[in-house]
């Protein structure tokens, strides 16, 4: 076979284009075989998350700079291709401050909702991205609602912790809020207000050109936050999405339940357990230690799609122990049933310091001082999956038989077959792995990522 490819990344030396060996007939045990006729789920793609902390970074460069980041992340073909983005209703953890849509106390008729913050962040950060990827799917998630709407009149749950670096939010002891609760006023009143607020946050951004195609309800709905945070139960998520359901449904947004931070696969379930309120889901969102909840849902509820809806965030230093997390997190994802998969931040300045005061990681680190920039450890682990990994590819699940089970294997629609393997050691590994008739035979560089395409 002909046409074959390979892509190499060592912290060395990253993307580097190898001579791919040729398939050969089997002679021997293979250490990886492929399930070639056991095609799992449909992969609708990959992304990260748009915050208004990564467009002002982005904004440290020049207009050409920028423009290659953009084209480099979201163009088909030429790089990571990302095709499926999230962000934000209002404020995360990420935006330059708190702010909402309607900060009005008693808008119940939403008289004063604004989305005119969005116009200097979220809304040319989108723009920027969609001149690469006009199709570019988006889906959005609030991380609070209005403070108004809340029963601690404030946008935050947590008290902050100095020394984790977090800074002061304002919140008095007796606002705290608590897991298992519902900090929303959830009476019919605010779940109406706040339905129809979902609506016009969407025909807010129609309005821009930007269609928003999904939403959650809630990020995180057990955690309460220092930063923009609510906590809901899930008869609270359920009584919300009855409201929400039919104001969606009307501009044919989907909702999807999430997002999911707990091992508890009985916290959708419970959801869904309100027949009113399910009828309207159509997937589901998990993230952080949801991840262990994964294979229960995907086993539990076959009829809903899962979005991995943000990768972990790492620590600010944007290093190769923590890309060898990611690619652990992608390799449980993407083998129990995971659709799409998002990353967090797309760029953040050196350091990645939020309003809140700690340090995430970021695909992008700008430099303010030199007003350069570089590509992270993270961004290169994914792109080896999402660079070659085309919509509507299937998941094809392997079984390991020397000991090795550290790759990921997919057929695109065109009848290509992708496989992704990491090699931990710090020496080379040769490997062997069976796909259909062939055997496809390297040896991995020392501490390396690979991928490597078999053309139809």
């Amino acid at each position: 076979m002909t046409g074959l490819t390979w892509t190499v990344t060592t912290p060395e030396a990253p993307w580097r284009e190898m001579t791919a060996p040729a398939l050969t007939a089997p002679t021997a045990m293979p250490d990886v075989v492929v399930s070639v006729d056991d095609p799992q789920q449909e992969i609708e793609g990959f992304g990260a998350c748009f915050n208004e902390l990564g467009w002002q970074a982005l904004g440290l460069l020049t207009e050409a700079e920028r423009g290659g980041i953009l084209r480099e992340l979201f163009a088909p073909g030429v790089g990571a291709s990302f095709g499926v983005c999230r962000m934000p209703v209002g404020a995360n953890d990420f935006s330059l401050d708190w702010y909402s849509y309607d900060e009005t106390a008693g808008d119940l008729t939403l008289e004063h909702f604004d989305l005119s913050h969005d116009d200097e962040t979220l809304v040319p950060f989108l723009r920027a991205a969609r001149a690469h990827r006009p199709d570019l799917r988006l889906w959005a998630s609030p991380w609070s609602p209005p403070s108004w709407m809340k029963h601690n009149g404030h946008y935050a749950g947590a008290l902050p912790r100095p020394l984790f670096g977090q800074v002061d939010n304002g919140l008095r002891p007796d606002q705290v809020g608590a897991e298992g609760t519902d900090m929303f006023r959830t009476d019919e009143e605010h779940l109406a207000a706040y339905a129809a607020y979902f609506g016009k946050f969407i025909d807010a951004y129609a309005d821009r050109g930007i269609r928003i195609s999904m939403v959650m309800p809630q990020n995180e709905f057990n955690s309460a936050q220092v930063f923009p945070s609510c906590t809901w139960t899930p008869e609270g998520l359920a009584a919300f999405i009855r409201h929400l359901g039919p104001q969606m449904a009307a501009r044919d947004v989907e909702v999807f339940v999430g997002t999911l931070e707990r091992a508890d696969d009985r916290l959708v379930g419970d959801v869904l357990a309100d027949q009113e309120a399910a009828a309207f889901v159509s997937g589901v969102g998990v993230q952080w230690a949801g991840k262990g909840a994964l294979p229960a849902l995907h086993r539990l509820h076959p009829e809903l799609r899962i979005y991995q809806s943000e990768q972990e965030c790492g620590d600010g230093r944007n290093d190769w122990r923590q890309a060898r997390y990611a690619w652990r997190l992608m390799r449980h994802f993407l083998s129990n049933g995971a659709n799409a998969y998002q990353y967090w931040n797309i760029a953040l300045r050196e350091g990645g310091r939020s309003r809140w005061g700690w340090t995430q990681n970021s695909l992008v680190v700008v430099d303010p001082d030199t007003r350069t920039f570089r590509y992270t450890p993270d961004y290169l682990v994914l792109k080896h999956v999402s660079a070659f990994v085309q919509p509507g590819a299937r998941v094809l699940p392997t079984w390991c038989v020397a000991g090795h089970d550290n790759q990921l294997v997919f057929r695109n629609p065109d009848g290509s077959v992708v496989v992704v393997l990491h090699n931990e050691l710090a020496e080379p590994m040769p490997i062997s792995v069976l796909v259909g008739s062939d055997v496809l035979s390297l040896e991995l560089p020392a501490a390396s990522f690979s991928t490597v395409v078999l053309p139809a």
